[in-house]
């Protein structure tokens, strides 16, 4: 069979254009796994996995999707040796462990159930302690056991109540333990003081900050002073690696209130703080090197970009080139997280969106620009996002 010129001249572009496809693709080197939590429907219940390319920060599908384990996944979290993926399932009321495989597939190992709903959770840095609040109606701090990355009993239990209301309704929203192993502290506000719509029955300050010393076997202990005041409703937390400063987004107020880590761990508030953000800032991240902070704003659908200063704790906003110091994202981002390989990409998990935000991260201004290829499409409704290191290349850490 003979092709006419234009024929032949298509053929030749195609295998053109197809040998280029190949080789490109050749060319990417993945740096990081990003794994994203969602909920679609009640039996489909995700977590997916993407690569992420050195040069560009793009996203592509990687290993395939597992199955969160239970139903509505809400938060996840990795252990400091990227070897394991916990992850917090509302309504189920479980914690489901996943083993990490070198090319990003997860193998569910094992569960705990709690008496209800898990919010939020965190692996301490020695990898021995999963630190859980739960509760809709009452709030709970607890201390898991771990071994080998396998989930053990509860260590240790803390309700967190309201100083002089003991009997208001109060909401966990975050967990943070520091970098040093030290000490461990939750988010939570008083529904009885705050509840926008329905009627309120206590007079008490809305947000908190719960703290706690962490001893090596689990056992917590109330820090001095606590629980320390944190606006009307806090929504998340993220300390400086070097254990100095601790940030908690006030979902309701529009800021960031920073605080100093005092001995015992008690927290000081930062003299010149609360700091602006966008509207209803729902989840923050640090950059690895502690200098930069990162918040999502839920309602705006924007990411605020702050430089930290490394004296005094101040966050300032950072500002590009282009004169922007506020950055958007698709629409209603809830969770952030930043590549731990290079710390030079900051990703958000966008509810709404049904998508991923990508950013490329300037290490020297702390300013951000729109990744290639962003925003990458998603199952829908994704709720949080974590990142890990592909391979052998080397962690950004903070020189203190």
């Amino acid at each position: 069979m003979k092709f006419s010129k234009l024929s032949q001249l298509f053929l030749v572009s195609m295998i053109g254009l197809l040998v280029a496809t190949i080789f490109t693709a050749c060319q990417l080197v993945t740096i990081d796994y990003v794994f994203l939590a969602g909920s679609p429907d009640k039996d489909n219940n995700t977590i997916q996995v993407y690569a992420v390319d050195s040069e560009s920060g793009a996203l592509r599908m990687a290993a395939a999707s597992a199955n969160s384990g239970g139903t509505s996944p809400v938060a996840m979290a990795v252990s400091s040796d990227y070897a394991n993926l916990y992850v917090a399932n509302r309504d189920n009321d479980s914690v489901v462990h996943f083993a990490i495989a070198s090319n990003g597939v997860l193998t569910k190992k094992d569960s705990v159930t709690l008496s209800a709903a898990p919010v939020s959770l965190v692996v301490n840095q020695a990898n021995s302690l999963l630190f859980v609040v739960s509760g809709t109606t009452s709030a709970t701090l607890s201390a898991y056991s771990l071994s080998s990355g396998a989930i053990g009993s509860v260590a240790a239990q803390e309700a967190l109540t309201v100083p002089g209301n003991a009997g208001d309704t109060v909401v966990p929203t975050g967990v943070f333990a520091l970098a040093d192993n030290s000490g461990v502290y939750a988010t939570a506000y008083d529904q009885s003081a705050y509840n926008p719509g329905g009627t309120t029955t206590s007079t008490a300050n809305p947000g908190w900050v719960f703290g706690f010393t962490a001893g090596s076997g689990g056992s917590l202990a109330p820090t001095l002073g606590g629980p320390y005041r944190a606006g009307v409703k806090p929504t998340s937390l993220a300390a400086d690696p070097t254990n100095r400063f601790i940030y908690v987004t006030d979902y309701a107020s529009n800021q960031l209130i920073g605080y100093t880590i005092q001995s015992g761990n008690s927290l000081n508030f930062l003299i010149n703080g609360p700091f602006k953000t966008g509207n209803e800032p729902s989840a923050i991240a640090i950059d690895p090197r502690g200098k930069f902070i990162y918040v999502a704003n839920a309602l705006d659908s924007t990411v605020s970009a702050f430089a930290i200063d490394l004296a005094t704790g101040t966050p300032s906003l950072a500002v590009s080139t282009t004169g922007a110091s506020i950055n958007s994202t698709d629409t209603q981002p809830v969770a952030i997280t930043i590549d731990p390989a290079l710390g030079r990409f900051v990703y958000t998990a966008n509810f709404l969106g049904n998508s991923i935000s990508g950013f490329r991260l300037d290490p020297n201004a702390g300013s951000l620009s729109v990744a290639q290829a962003t925003p990458f499409p998603s199952n829908p409704k994704p709720t949080a996002i974590v990142t890990i290191p592909h391979g052998n290349h080397s962690l950004q850490a903070v020189t203190p």
